[in-house]
């Protein structure tokens, strides 16, 4: 028998002061440790986020018993995330995440996005021991000074000019890359991991000295308000966008699109620095509906009513949490043929890739014909996060990296009481293997 575990995470944003659907896996993640009757505590920069958003955030995140946060809040502001972000040392955040590191003998320390935390943190030690370190490549940060490898912005980086595209983007030039600090501080780190195969070798291709594993995202089988959805949303049938209004996210494609889909809606969910484009764009197009943010049981709804949910994405999505949220209300998804989008889609046979907006006509036309297409494509989406990307799948493969690590590193397993038992395999993925 394996006894209640001690977890640490490290990340920049945390919910509810957080962006994106990065936190909302870290979140799902120390929940479902927590269910398990782990402990959990969770370092994230409060600094960070009112750097970007100065108000408290708005929407609530349910708490957990066995989740403690510690939300890092200086007393300098704005100031530490811009330093640590230059030196990527966690100025005025060091001695606060000792303390938390070393008030408890952890057994797995798990890092996220430590942008604005520093690749400085990755040196530090605990006075305790055995400790298992894991690193999950949310974003691109380690390759991408900008995170998510959009070239000068406006294209996706095929060959990096770092320094111009940082200036470009209106960001402080970091010095700290231009020294070896994270060459030497990824080496305290046992295992890199990313959600899919794609972000692995990119991580490879641009130079990045350790190897990354694939350890796969998933979301809550608590989500499965397919059983119970709510009442269509309106009458006329329509497909679905949702996520932050952004130009990388490529909806202004889908607005031009929509030129030429005369039957169809297509629904809006999501809020973003883009968004007044966006709608000055669509506004003499009725069938184009903005809804702004909507709570997780709202877009259950949306998604299952939905013919499908199209992703436009215009640069390297590191996974694509909407399509496994799709594939959970058995909707089918339509996705750009670019980052780890098609990955996703060839992985389940849930849906359709395209590359040109003749290509995206067609798979709408397609998927709204033909009811029987759309059933079979939500099927074998929902078979697919079943079994790959479901909270059982997730915490097998999340145990099993783990335990493999201990073996690795200690030559036994620190947390286990008698012999590890079997274990189990999830059919198609092979963990840890780089």
């Amino acid at each position: 028998m394996s006894r209640p575990l001690n977890f640490l995470h490290l990340t920049t944003f945390y919910p509810p002061y957080s962006f994106g659907g990065d936190a909302m896996y870290i979140y799902r993640l120390c929940h479902a440790l927590a269910d398990a009757g782990h402990h959990i505590d969770v370092i994230h920069c409060v600094d960070s986020y009112h750097l970007l958003h100065p108000a408290e955030p708005e929407v609530k995140f349910a708490d957990h018993p066995n989740v403690a946060t510690h939300g890092i809040r200086s007393g300098y502001g704005w100031l530490s995330p811009l330093l640590t972000q230059q030196t990527g040392q966690p100025y005025f955040k060091g001695k606060y995440i000792r303390s938390v590191l070393n008030s408890k003998r952890y057994d797995v320390i798990h890092y996220h996005n430590i942008s604005l935390l520093g690749p400085g943190i990755l040196t530090l030690e605990s006075k305790h021991s055995p400790i298992v370190k894991l690193y999950t490549t949310h974003e691109h940060w380690l390759i991408c000074p900008t995170h998510v490898l959009w070239k000068f912005n406006r294209e996706a980086c095929q060959n990096p000019q770092c320094l111009q595209c940082t200036i470009r983007a209106k960001r402080p030039p970091q010095v700290w890359r231009y020294t070896g600090l994270l060459a030497k501080a990824s080496q305290n780190i046992d295992r890199f991991v990313s959600p899919s195969r794609f972000t692995a070798r990119m991580h490879a291709e641009r130079g990045f000295p350790q190897p990354v594993a694939h350890l796969p995202y998933f979301i809550d089988r608590a989500d499965q308000d397919w059983k119970n959805p709510g009442p269509r949303p309106q009458e006329n049938p329509y497909f679905l966008f949702v996520g932050r209004l952004e130009v990388i996210k490529g909806l202004q494609t889908l607005i031009e699109a929509w030129k030429k889909v005369p039957d169809f809606d297509l629904l809006v969910a999501g809020t973003g620095n883009y968004e007044k484009p966006l709608r000055a764009q669509a506004a003499s197009n009725p069938r184009i509906k903005f809804l702004g943010a909507l709570s997780q049981r709202d877009l259950g709804t949306l998604y299952f009513h939905a013919l499908a949910c199209i992703v436009g994405s215009l640069t390297y999505e590191t996974f694509g949490m909407i399509i496994i949220e799709s594939f959970a209300r058995k909707a089918p998804v339509i996705v750009r043929d670019l980052g780890a989008l098609p990955e996703v889609v060839q992985d389940s046979d849930g849906g359709f890739v395209y590359r040109t907006e003749e290509e995206l006509l067609a798979a709408i036309r397609r998927i709204a014909v033909s009811p029987e297409s759309r059933h079979q494509l939500g099927e074998n989406g929902y078979s697919a996060f079943i079994r790959w990307w479901s909270k059982e799948a997730h915490m097998r493969l999340y145990f099993n990296l783990l335990q493999d690590l201990a073996m690795k590193k200690f030559g036994y397993v620190p947390w286990e009481r008698e012999n590890a038992p079997a274990r189990v395999e999830v059919q198609g993925l092979a963990l840890g293997k780089e």
